[in-house]
C-alpha cells in the first residue's frame, strides 16, 4: 500500500472517530432547541425553527439555577479535598517507593459505588448529615482522591531524586520539599488531575441521587426528574444535558495547553 493511501486511511479513521464523538453531542444540543414534539419525531426533523421552550421549562418548573450552584460547590469541594489528601499521598508513595497504599485507593475507585453507598448512608444519617454539602463532598472524595493519586504518581516519579535529596541535605523538611520544590515541577500533572477529578465528580450520579435532598440536589440528579413512568420530557432533558456538559467543556478548553502537555509528560516515566 502506497504512502498516499496510508495517509488517506489515517485521515478517514480520524474523521470517523471525530464524527462518532461529536455526533451525539451535536444531536443533543440541536435537540435542546427543537419544539418538544419534534425531539422524538421519526424520521428526525432536520429543518426546524429553533425555540427556547425547553430551557424555559427547565428553569420555570425546577430551581435549576440552585442545582447548578449545588453541583459547583460539591464538585469544587470534593476536588479540593481530593487534592489536599491525594497530592501528599502520591508524593509519599513516590518518595517511599511503597505502592500498596496507592493500590488500595485504586481498588476503592474500581469498586462499584453501591459498595460505599449503604455505609455512607448509615453513617451520614447517624450524624444527621444526609442532604448536606459536607456529606456529598466526603462521598465524592472516594472518586476524586484515587484519580489524583494515580495521575500524580508518574509526575513525582519523574522528578529527579537528586533534587529532592539536595533540598533535604540543605535542611528542608519533607512538607517544604513537596510545597517548594516538587509541586512547581509537577504543575502540569496537578492541572490534569484536577480536571479529571472535577469531571468524575461532576458526572457522578449515584451518591447525588441518594445522599442529597431538595436543597442540595445536583444537576445530574435533577435531570432525572424529567424521566417519568408515564412520559419523558425529552426536550427539557436534552436542555439539561447540554447545560450539564458546558462546565467541563469550558474548563477543558481553558486549560487545554496544560492538559495536553501534562498527559504527554505523565506518560513518560523517567
Amino acid at each position: 500500500m502506497s504512502e498516499t493511501w496510508i495517509r488517506r486511511l489515517n485521515a478517514f479513521q480520524l474523521l470517523l472517530v471525530i464524527a462518532l464523538i461529536l455526533l451525539p453531542i451535536v444531536w443533543m444540543v440541536v435537540s435542546s432547541f427543537k419544539p418538544s414534539a419534534q425531539v422524538t419525531a421519526y424520521p428526525p426533523t432536520l429543518i426546524f425553527t429553533p425555540v427556547l421552550d425547553n430551557y424555559r421549562q427547565l428553569f420555570s418548573t425546577t430551581p435549576f439555577g440552585s442545582y447548578l450552584v449545588n453541583s459547583i460547590v460539591i464538585t469544587v469541594g470534593s476536588t479540593l479535598l481530593g487534592l489536599l489528601f491525594g497530592v501528599p499521598g502520591a508524593f509519599a508513595t513516590s518518595w517511599s517507593r511503597v505502592n500498596w497504599p496507592a493500590t488500595v485507593t485504586l481498588a476503592a475507585r474500581m469498586a462499584p459505588g453501591a459498595l460505599f453507598l449503604l455505609p455512607w448512608y448509615i453513617m451520614f444519617r447517624t450524624f444527621g448529615m444526609i442532604g448536606s454539602y459536607s456529606a456529598m463532598i466526603l462521598a465524592h472524595a472516594v472518586i476524586t482522591m484515587p484519580v489524583i493519586i494515580w495521575v500524580m504518581l508518574p509526575y513525582f516519579d519523574n522528578v529527579p531524586r537528586s533534587v529532592l535529596e539536595s533540598a533535604q541535605v540543605d535542611g528542608c523538611h519533607v512538607p517544604e520539599i513537596l510545597w517548594r520544590i516538587a509541586l512547581p515541577m509537577v504543575l502540569p500533572g496537578l492541572v490534569v488531575s484536577s480536571i479529571l477529578a472535577f469531571v468524575f465528580s461532576w458526572n457522578y450520579f449515584l451518591f447525588a441521587l441518594i445522599l442529597t435532598n431538595q436543597s442540595t440536589k445536583t444537576l445530574i440528579a435533577a435531570s432525572f426528574n424529567f424521566i417519568g413512568e408515564g412520559a419523558t420530557y425529552w426536550g427539557a432533558l436534552m436542555a439539561a444535558a447540554t447545560i450539564i456538559a458546558i462546565p467541563p467543556i469550558i474548563l477543558a478548553f481553558v486549560v487545554q495547553r496544560w492538559l495536553v502537555s501534562g498527559l504527554v509528560m505523565g506518560a513518560v516515566k523517567g
